[in-house]
């Protein structure tokens, strides 16, 4: 393919990111996917381009575009060689014209910055929309630092996570050693802070994954704690079906997963009411912590979905505190930076609970960050922390929300 044919591939596929975006349609990964299949006669240097490309101007601009001419008419308004390939050769975009519209402004929707927390500065917001690395999990049974460096030699760990490591971003993982038995498995360091906030110190019996998914938080309690029931709990088949492969690959677990029906989930949750050690809700949300790996999420979002994933968040906590027994805690997370699905919706839930506080003695990852969002200097004095924040450009992490409430 030409450069100038290479343009018009990325200005087809934003185009196709838009319309699902509009439409909640696929994500963009599972569009590109299909676009490349779709087009066989690309070689692998020309998909590596056209996706580069796409991404680039997916990530630059936070207000959705008109469609994906326009997008890449704003690159090209900041990037002389880029829109010197608008060239009106075959296959290659039409030339441009001064008229013509450009998407323009920041990386962020305003009505989404007006939202974040005050802390967040113009390094913050970057942060947001960085590549991210490639964060794992290692099983200490299996392998230990110094033979997963002998794989990696540019390997790095986690000074604070026990079982952390990290690898450039794009590194081939699947056809490795470590990877096929199982000895790695892909997980954000900000998820895996989020597990040890689960086991605090602690040996818990019974803990209930109450919004599992496809499982990477529930294998990593599993592979932690080995003589614990875990209860994986889910409302989409798909998800729970999802962690089938992982499984396994890591092998032998205590997990059983049960499948729960939207909107009824106490039916099959009642039998353990009272009783779990921990409950972690990973509630869905909008994943505005996550925007460095799905940068058309910040095109999906609206005030409406906003605020109905609030009400659902709100409904899962009510949920998981009938299942804490007495002594036991809620861990509750989200991978969002939006204090009304963070650190509000905990303090809003806990205010008329009798009983239960806020016990954050035990996790030193992240700032302390009190119901505003607002960061806390201390654990006591006028700003009370509800929780710890995680963000990419302190952390290097994945944007999270986290708290451990106790029931007395």
């Amino acid at each position: 393919m030409t450069p100038s044919a290479r343009v018009q591939a990325a200005i087809d596929l934003v185009d196709a990111i838009l319309t699902a975006a509009r439409g909640q349609g696929a994500s963009a990964d599972t569009l590109a996917r299909n676009f490349f299949r779709e087009r066989r006669y690309m070689g692998s240097g020309d998909r590596r381009a056209v996706r580069d490309l796409a991404w680039r101007a997916v990530r630059r601009f936070g207000e959705i575009p008109a469609n994906g001419r326009a997008a890449m008419v704003g690159l090209a308004r900041e990037d002389a060689p880029l829109a010197a390939l608008f060239d009106g050769s075959p296959y290659g975009p039409a030339l441009l014209a001064d008229d013509e519209p450009a998407a323009t402004g920041g990386v962020i929707p305003g009505w989404i910055a007006a939202l974040l927390p005050a802390l967040f500065d113009d390094s913050e917001k970057a942060a947001l929309l960085d590549r991210a690395a490639l964060d794992l999990r290692y099983d200490p049974a299996r392998t230990d630092p110094a033979a997963l460096r002998a794989v990696w030699p540019e390997i790095v760990f986690s000074e604070g996570l026990p079982r952390a490591a990290r690898l450039p971003n794009g590194t081939a993982i699947e056809a490795s050693e470590p990877w096929q038995q199982g000895a790695v498995d892909v997980q954000d360091w900000g998820s895996q802070a989020i597990v040890q906030a689960c086991i605090d110190g602690n040996n818990p019996a019974l803990v209930i994954d109450l919004c599992a998914g496809a499982g990477g938080k529930t294998l990593a309690l599993s592979a932690m704690l080995p003589g614990a029931r875990i209860i994986a709990s889910d409302t989409s088949r798909d998800r729970l079906a999802a962690m089938e492969p992982r499984r396994r690959r890591a092998g032998a677990d205590r997990i059983e997963t049960l499948l729960l029906d939207p909107k009824r989930e106490w039916e099959k949750l009642a039998a353990f009411e009272g009783q779990a050690d921990v409950v972690l809700v990973d509630a869905p949300c909008s994943g505005a912590g996550t925007w460095r790996r799905n940068p058309e999420t910040r095109w999906r979002l609206t005030p409406e979905r906003l605020e109905r994933l609030a009400g659902e968040q709100a409904r899962l906590i009510e949920i998981a505190m009938r299942l804490v027994r007495p002594g036991g805690a809620l861990v509750y997370a989200v991978c969002s930076l939006l204090p009304d699905e963070g650190p509000r919706q905990i303090a809003r839930a806990l205010c008329n609970q009798p009983g239960w506080h806020i016990s954050l003695e035990h996790m030193d990852i992240g700032r302390l960050i009190g119901a505003d969002g607002g960061l806390c200097d201390a654990p006591q004095g006028a700003d009370i922390p509800v929780g710890r924040l995680l963000t990419p450009h302190h952390d290097g992490t994945d944007g999270f929300f986290f708290t451990r409430a106790c029931r007395s």
